[in-house]
This record gives structure tokens, sequence and C-alpha cells, in this order.
């Protein structure tokens, strides 16, 4: 265990995917403050000195993910001309399905406090689905000018269906019972629909 009073490199990522090993063992019933500290290796009142309390921990945690795939979406810009314009999207469309456990969001859902600093993060600007969707409207709009994409695709629809698309599984996934959640989906298919004849090869 940590020695007390001694700083812990990057504590806030450390607990969070402790947390995420807590839950994927253990249920959403068993993500509590001390199973994540002994699960961390730290000390029992660690998380409470950062977080106001567990459900403060839980909306930090779905926050820190959901900027986690931002990031990876914004990634998309170096891959302008590079693999197929399909499998670019793939990847990002599967991160954004693997970014958070069920019951993470689970709890996050059904939590009032949790939800609610969610929300409130979300509206203070913190990077979620709304910057993930600018992020591959920019890139699908850089592979058109590369003459990789068809003139006529609306890149705007085709990204913001499949952010929303890839929102409502998380969702549905957590509403649809168990930990696990609900069934999976060909990411690759999603995509072939979705980018249509306007990308050679995305419909095989």
């Amino acid at each position: 265990m940590s020695p007390r009073g001694v700083a812990i490199p990057d504590l806030r990522e450390r607990l969070f995917a402790a947390a995420e090993r807590v839950v994927a063992r253990d249920g959403s019933a068993g993500l509590t403050s001390r199973a994540v500290t002994a699960e961390a290796d730290c000390g029992k009142g660690v998380l409470h000195t950062h977080f106001a309390g567990l459900d403060e921990f839980v909306a930090e945690l779905v926050l820190d993910r959901f900027a986690r795939g931002a990031r990876r979406a914004e990634g998309l810009g170096a891959l302008v001309g590079r693999g197929s314009v399909a499998g670019n999207l793939q990847e990002v469309a599967d991160a954004l399905l693997e970014s958070l456990p069920p019951a993470v969001v689970r709890l996050a859902m059904t939590r009032p406090a949790a939800a609610m600093h969610t929300r409130d993060g979300l509206r203070s600007g913190a990077p979620a689905f709304d910057a993930i969707q600018d992020a591959v409207t920019a890139y699908l709009e850089a592979e058109r000018l590369a003459g990789r994409v068809a003139e006529g695709v609306d890149v705007g629809t085709v990204a913001l269906a499949l952010v929303g698309t890839v929102h409502h599984l998380l969702m549905t996934r957590v509403s649809s019972g168990g930990e696990g959640g609900g069934p999976g989906v060909d990411t690759a298919r999603l995509v072939a629909v979705l980018l249509g004849a306007g990308v050679p090869g995305a419909g095989a």
C-alpha cells in the first residue's frame, strides 16, 4: 500500500482503472469507495480526499472516459489518406463502445447525484459526444477533399448517425438487463451502411 502522505502519481487514473476492475469483477453493487481504494492499493480515505463522495467519483469517471473518446476521435485527423475510411471509423466506434463498462454507466444513470454531476460537467463544456461528432465530421470532410469520400456524401449526417448510434448502444446495453448489458453490434456493418456507396469498399 502507498505510504501515508506520499503523493501518488496519476492518482485519478489509478482510481478510475481500479473502479473499472472492481465493476468487471463484482458488478455495480461491488463498487464502493473502500473497494476502489483497496483495488488501487491506496489508503482508505484517498478517494474522499480528492472527490466529494462516490457519486462525484462515478460521474468524474464517466466524464473522463467521454473525454478519452473525444481525444481518440480527434486522432482521426492524423489518419486522413491512410488505411481505409471505413476501417478508421470502425476503430473509433469500437473504442467508444468499449470506453465504459455498462455497470459504470448504470451507476451514473441511476444514482441521482452522480447523474446530476455528469450533466453539470457536460453543460460546462466537458468533451463528450458533441466533440466526437465534430471530430468525425472534420475527418470525413478531409477524406472527401482527398477524394476518398464521394462528393455526394453528407458527412455531417454520417457523423451524427454514427455517434448517435454509438450513444444509443451505450445506453441500451445498460437498460437491457444484466451487468453485461445488451447485445453487441457489428460496427463494420454499421459503418458500411452509413457510408453506403460513398466510400470504395465500404459495403464489402
